[in-house]
């Protein structure tokens, strides 16, 4: 049977990116289709107040590279693009620590530590991962922190996704033998999660997507993939324009079908084919989602002194102890957006507690909050605490009525922004800087937590009972279709999971033979089957 493509990736992120590339090496035709934009260094905002170029919201004809989706019982952070969230998140690669390798359903599977070793080393070299160079004045004072505790020797400047050449100098590809993009050095403006405007953030459209177009992938971007049909012994993928108000369908054939869409993405579209074109996935979609039980809490400081947006996006982190860690997150000078979603910080076992919690801070000090809010430059004077831990407990993702994704608790405790080390670390911050702690609404309000790290609903497993793909990414009972991005992360990794999941897309690639050995073997088996 004849196919338009060997292989459809659905979804431009970081496991869709690496799947080109490896695809392409490997002598196939494949096709990337990205629901977000193109997006050049002169389209990002040059602050978050551009909703229109920042956020993703269709209806109101905001075409940007972050989207946000609330739920009952996590508020979610995602990113849209061509890139997927390589081109919104910090930068931020570290490699997990031993739990994320012996814990959740795929602990089992193997020796995870030491299988995807290498493929973390060569993650870490295709991002291009450097350490931060330089300390601003955010990363200075949680160096402070980390003397008080007693605990300087788990401050550290972590691995970052970007180039640090001559501050402002153009260069010629320093990665990839001269066949990547020219690269300038990082100026420390702290824009990374608007964009980075300067051409120093290493995006995966500047070398993972960037090498697979050389080897032949074609990319689609402005286009949302409805459904995956099975064709005789391939599949056949529907999609719809996603940035037009007559969406124009594309039909397309293909003998292999890669789901990248992100947690959120994947997730919502697996739940729907199996109510419809592939009825045979596990029963476990959607189940055994994560989030790195996090909160993120801003600070704003009195002292006009100091410039809290200098630097990269997260320049520096503490290991607060053996499960936790803090991380100082910045805007660039002018994205103040973020304030406008800002309550006090509060905690409370009901949301009237709350809200006079919150009434009471601003009457106590109302000259010192109309400054917070209306006076200061909030991303100048503000440094946003994210706190991640290892600890788990997963939620469950379903669709309502409307076809629109709700959440569930499947095991343990519900999420909460309530985490006592939090407050504590947040507490002796704020001391440091003189400053005052605000975190979302949501948050303040409710205890509903923020994430920029949804994980799971399409976990690893031993079979369709206990996982929805095996330890080579490939989905249980369809043969040819992976899951690689988050939604296969199987356990909390308590850190960023960029790496990670780059690091297993790697692995599972490397499964994949050449497509001249492939044209040697029988395609005898049937589509459906047990893997």
């Amino acid at each position: 049977m004849k196919f338009d493509y060997d292989y459809i990736i659905i979804g431009s992120g970081f496991g869709g990116s690496v799947s080109a590339l490896r695809l392409s090496e490997k002598g196939y035709k494949v096709l990337v289709i990205e629901k977000g934009k193109w997006f050049k260094a002169k389209d990002f905002p040059k602050t978050n107040w551009n909703l229109k170029k920042w956020l993703w919201i269709p209806a109101l004809r905001f075409f940007g590279i972050m989207k946000l989706s609330i739920f009952r019982h996590v508020a979610v952070i995602s990113g849209t693009g061509v890139g997927g969230g390589s081109l919104v998140y910090a930068n931020t690669l570290p490699i997990p620590k031993k739990a994320f390798y012996t814990s959740g359903s795929w602990k089992q599977l193997a020796d995870w530590e030491k299988e995807l070793k290498p493929f973390y080393l060569e993650a870490l070299r295709m991002l291009g991962a450097a350490p931060n160079p330089k300390l601003f004045d955010g990363d200075l004072a949680l160096k402070e922190l980390a003397s008080e505790m007693g605990r300087s020797e788990y401050f550290e400047r972590p691995n970052v996704a970007v180039y640090f050449g001559k501050e402002g100098e153009t260069v010629k590809d320093p990665y990839f033998d001269g066949k990547g993009p020219d690269r300038t050095g990082c100026r420390f403006c702290g824009g990374c999660m608007t964009g980075c405007r300067y051409n120093a953030k290493n995006t995966l459209d500047k070398n993972y997507l960037w090498l697979a177009q050389l080897q032949g992938a074609e990319i689609l971007a402005e286009n949302e993939v409805f459904d995956v049909q099975v064709s005789g012994e391939g599949y056949r993928v529907l999609t719809k324009s996603s940035s037009s108000f007559f969406p124009k369908k594309k039909e397309f054939t293909t003998k292999g079908v890669i789901f990248s869409g992100g947690v959120l993405g994947t997730v919502k579209l697996l739940l729907k084919l199996k109510k419809s074109s592939l009825p045979n996935l596990s029963d476990k979609v959607g189940d055994e989602i994560r989030t790195n039980n996090e909160t993120l809490i801003s600070v704003s400081t009195k002292d006009h002194q100091k410039d809290l947006s200098k630097g990269v996006a997260i320049g520096s982190l503490l290991h607060t102890d053996d499960n936790s860690h803090l991380e100082i997150v910045r805007y660039s000078k002018g994205s103040g957006f973020w304030k406008l979603l800002h309550l006090p910080m509060t905690s409370g076992q009901n949301v009237v507690t709350r809200v006079f919690h919150i009434f009471g801070q601003l009457i106590s000090s109302p000259l010192s909050w109309f400054r917070t809010y209306f006076i200061n430059s909030w991303s100048r004077s503000t440094a946003v605490l994210l706190f991640m831990q290892s600890v788990d407990s997963t939620l469950k993702l379903k669709r309502n009525i409307f076809g629109w994704l709700s959440t569930g608790v499947s095991t343990g405790k519900k999420p909460t922004s309530d985490i006592p080390e939090s407050k504590e670390l947040t507490k002796r911050y704020s001391k440091i800087i003189n400053g005052k702690a605000t975190s979302f609404a949501l948050e303040s309000l409710a205890g509903i937590p923020t994430t920029a790290h949804i994980l799971g609903g399409a976990v690893m497993g031993s079979d369709a009972s206990t996982g929805v793909i095996n330890s080579k990414n490939e989905v249980f009972n369809y043969q040819g279709l992976y899951v690689i991005d988050g939604a296969m992360i199987s356990s909390n990794p308590g850190v960023n999971p960029s790496l990670s999941i780059t690091a297993i897309a790697e692995r599972a690639m490397s499964f994949i033979p050449g497509k001249q050995e492939v044209s040697k073997m029988s395609f005898s088996e049937p589509l459906q089957k047990s893997s």
